[in-house]
């Protein structure tokens, strides 16, 4: 027997659901990105870039080059640089070794996001984070700013980079906590791949650009609607849930 389609039994309603889509407009769950979404990694993702490529003989000075790194998968991003596969794992290993021991604190929160979430938890919704950092580094990151208590699951990807692309950590949220009616879902970051992975997963998708992110890339990666600030974004999600 082959392997289930994800969401056929767990989720074995979506489908009933689906022809109500368009007048249920009530937003319940809440799938935040975590790098440039609700905190600022820059310091910390960068220099632990710049390290890795170092490695490979690559000289970057100017770290804000690196800034493309902050959001996507790494192995991506180093291959984008000329390295194989193979060399990408590696980087990827240097990369880890400074992030976790100290780049992963050199990190800093948005102005206005403890304050949104609360906001948003008192309204009713559930929130979540759902990153391709690495799911137990999105854990310190989180314990680090005292998060943690204001969502109800942390998702990410997995160490063997084998669920790194943004829908499939989407998917991995989705079915562990068995969220089936996909309109009541909203995913907020602030990269084009925040919006294709919702995009992909059948969700609705907010962008940010107080992130890494601009208006064009995520007009053109098709994204619902688009925050200009951490204010703006919790206004438009609240509308959301007084629909």
């Amino acid at each position: 027997m082959g392997k289930p389609e994800w969401g056929r039994i767990s989720c074995r309603f979506r489908a009933e659901n689906a022809a109500v889509r368009t007048v249920q407009r009530m937003k319940k769950y809440l799938l935040f990105d975590l790098d440039g979404t609700l905190t600022d990694p820059e310091e910390g993702i960068t220099k632990a870039v710049q390290l890795a490529l170092a490695h490979f003989g690559i000289q970057v000075e100017d770290r804000t080059r690196l800034r493309p790194f902050i959001g996507p998968p790494l192995w991506d991003q180093f291959m984008e640089w000329g390295l194989s596969r193979e060399q990408a794992d590696e980087a990827v290993r240097v990369f880890r070794e400074y992030y976790v021991k100290k780049g992963v604190y050199e990190n800093r929160e948005y102005p206005g996001i403890r304050e949104m979430l609360e906001s948003l938890r008192r309204a009713g919704f559930r929130l979540y984070v759902a990153t391709s950092k690495p799911e137990s580094t999105a854990g310190i990151v989180m314990e680090y700013f005292g998060l943690t208590d204001q969502f109800v699951y942390v998702a990410g990807s997995d160490l063997e980079g084998t669920r790194v692309r943004k829908a499939d950590v989407i998917r991995y949220l989705l079915e562990k906590e068995k969220i089936c009616d996909l309109s009541q879902a909203v995913m907020i970051g602030d990269r084009k791949h925040d919006v294709l992975g919702a995009k992909e997963t059948g969700l609705d998708s907010v962008g940010v650009l107080y992130g890494y992110g601009d208006r064009e890339e995520l007009e053109q990666a098709g994204a619902g609607y688009i925050a200009a600030t951490v204010k703006e974004l919790e206004e438009y999600l609240l509308s959301q849930a007084e629909r």
